[in-house]
C-alpha cells in the first residue's frame, strides 16, 4: 500500500512539473524577447509599433497633395530625408524603393512609396533626387510624427533610412542605410502573405 502511494505521489509531481516547465520557459522567453533573436526578419522589428495618424503626414508638392490618400489602406515603404540635401545613399535608397516596388510582382498594388522631409528644402532643387520618380509621395512631417521618428532613432535618423508602415499607419520595421533591397522583399512578402489587410 505505502508502495502504491508514493508511486501515485511520484506521478502527481511529475505531471505537475510537466505543466508548470513549459509555463515558465514561456513566461521567462516573454519576459526576455532580446534572447529569443531576431527570428527569421532582415529589418529590425519596431517594437512596440509607433501609431501615425494621417494628419501626421502633410503633401509637400502638388502630386502628393492630390494623392495623400494613398497613404490609407496601403502597405507603405517610407525613406526618411534627414538633411537639407540628399546625399548619393539617400538617393540610392529612394531608387531601391521604387525597384522593389516593381519586384513585388501582383502585389505592388497594396504598396505605396513615400519620402517623408525632415528639413525645409528647395522642392525645386530636390527634384534631382527624385527625377523620373512619378508616383513617390513627397512628405513632410508634423512636430508630433518628427518626436515619434526620434523615439524610435534616439542618435537621429541618417541618410538613406528605411521605414516599413502598415496599411494601419503603425511604423513596424526599420532598416539601416544600404539596406538590401532583395531582403526588404523578403519581409514584406512574408508580411504581405500573412497580412487581411492592405
Amino acid at each position: 500500500m505505502n508502495e502504491q502511494h508514493n508511486k501515485n505521489r511520484r506521478t502527481i509531481v511529475l505531471l505537475f512539473s510537466m505543466t508548470l516547465i513549459p509555463f515558465c520557459i514561456a513566461w521567462y522567453m516573454s519576459s526576455n524577447v532580446n534572447w529569443i533573436g531576431n527570428g527569421t526578419n532582415n529589418g529590425q522589428l519596431i517594437t512596440p509599433p509607433v501609431t501615425t495618424k494621417r494628419s501626421e503626414f502633410i503633401g509637400a508638392d502638388e502630386f502628393s497633395v492630390q494623392n495623400i490618400k494613398e497613404l490609407n489602406g496601403h502597405w507603405i515603404l517610407l525613406n526618411v530625408l534627414p538633411n537639407k540635401g540628399c546625399n548619393t545613399l539617400c538617393i540610392e535608397a529612394i531608387h531601391k524603393t521604387k525597384q522593389l516596388r516593381l519586384m513585388m510582382n501582383k502585389d505592388l498594388v497594396r504598396i505605396r512609396r513615400a519620402a517623408i522631409i525632415l528639413s525645409e528644402v528647395n522642392m525645386e532643387l530636390a527634384k534631382n533626387w527624385w527625377k523620373d520618380d512619378t508616383r513617390l509621395l513627397k512628405l513632410n512631417p508634423s512636430a508630433s510624427l518628427v518626436q515619434k521618428l526620434k523615439k524610435i532613432r534616439k542618435t537621429g535618423v541618417p541618410e538613406g533610412m528605411l521605414f516599413l508602415m502598415d496599411p494601419l499607419g503603425n511604423l513596424m520595421m526599420q532598416y539601416d542605410p544600404g539596406f538590401d533591397p532583395y531582403k526588404v522583399k523578403k519581409d514584406l512578402g512574408k508580411l504581405l502573405r500573412i497580412s487581411q489587410i492592405g
